[in-house]
């Protein structure tokens, strides 16, 4: 890019990995599906993921989102969001008939496996996670035992049990894994029979795009995370980025980028959290390629290759109208 004298020079540094993950892409494509499959409206209940643009973009395809199943109508096809959701909403889809395709991101999944397992085994359960999330509000409601809630480690010292009470643990897949391992080790500390899943069980893409950006916030003056402000992960990126010394700030899209954050600036790092699209990484680059001579380069980074298959009923996609004579 040739250098112009009117705008001063900033290096745009990408982070890799970054943006959607395996189980945000499947979730997106089942609400997708859904509707090419059975028509508009698909009722989703909850947002399918934590990103205002995503939902914009199935709502005009012809998803229509609610708080709660009462909001539904009877018979209408309903999609369960990425995050998961208690047993309670599923008894109650199956006693008004709904039918259901459930987004459940497969790992979310496999922490409610580990916690009805450790269940059963007579522990009480322990979930490491923010309180009111979508996410930690679902795996409790998954689990037929006792669930107590923590978030930090000192949070651990309060949990009214007794210290030869069998505990076991289980997490929110979105959280600081850094964060994560404190916490499981007061529980440690705290307590004489834990067990509990190793943390590298938290999601994959959690840990990989926490560590590319402790990677970028090495090389960056300034670090702008694009994501949602509800989307726990996102804004655990910026945490990190402000943790590593950074000036670090979410932002939904490159509307909300503030030219002041760079003045004197002469290298900017640029994530999203796993729930934002590459086309907002995008308009961001675009927004300061305004105001700056912009050098784009990206760092190296783990390579994904993980993906999630579809519930079978979308599977295959219907046949043309043409063909199916």
């Amino acid at each position: 890019m040739e250098f112009n004298a009117e705008k001063p020079l900033l290096n745009v540094v990408l982070a890799s990995p970054r943006g959607f993950c395996a189980g945000v892409i499947r979730a997106i494509e089942i609400v997708e599906r859904a509707i090419e499959r059975y028509g508009a409206p698909v009722y989703v209940r909850h947002e399918i993921v934590h990103n205002p643009h995503v939902v914009a973009r199935l709502r005009q395809m012809g998803a229509i989102f609610v708080d709660e199943l009462d909001e539904i109508p009877a018979g209408a096809m309903t999609v369960f969001s990425a995050h998961g959701v208690p047993r309670t909403v599923e008894d109650e889809a199956e006693a008004r008939g709904l039918p259901v395709i459930d987004a459940t991101c497969p790992l979310v999944t496999k922490v409610h496996n580990h916690g009805r397992r450790y269940a059963r085994d007579g522990r009480i359960i322990v979930l490491i996670g923010h309180e009111g999330h979508a996410e930690v509000v679902g795996t409790m409601g998954q689990i037929d035992a006792p669930v107590l809630l923590v978030s930090t480690a000192s949070g651990v010292d309060s949990l009214p049990i007794d210290r030869a009470t069998p505990i076991a643990y289980v997490t929110q897949t979105t959280l600081s894994v850094d964060d994560t391992r404190e916490v499981i080790a007061a529980l440690h500390r705290r307590f004489a029979d834990v067990v509990g899943p190793d943390v590298s069980d938290i999601c994959y893409a959690t840990q990989n795009r926490q560590a590319a950006v402790r990677d970028l916030a090495r090389q960056s003056d300034v670090l702008i995370v694009v994501g949602a402000s509800n989307s726990s992960n996102s804004s655990r990126l910026r945490e990190i980025g402000d943790e590593c010394g950074v000036p670090s700030y979410l932002v939904n899209d490159g509307s909300e980028i503030d030219p002041a954050w760079f003045a004197g600036v002469r290298r900017v790092g640029i994530t999203a959290g796993a729930s934002a699209p590459d086309v907002l990484v995008d308009s961001v680059v675009t927004r300061l390629a305004q105001t700056h001579t912009i050098r784009v380069s990206q760092l190296d980074g783990i390579a994904e290759n993980v993906s999630f298959s579809l519930p079978a009923s979308l599977r295959t996609r219907p046949a043309p109208l043409a063909a199916a004579r």
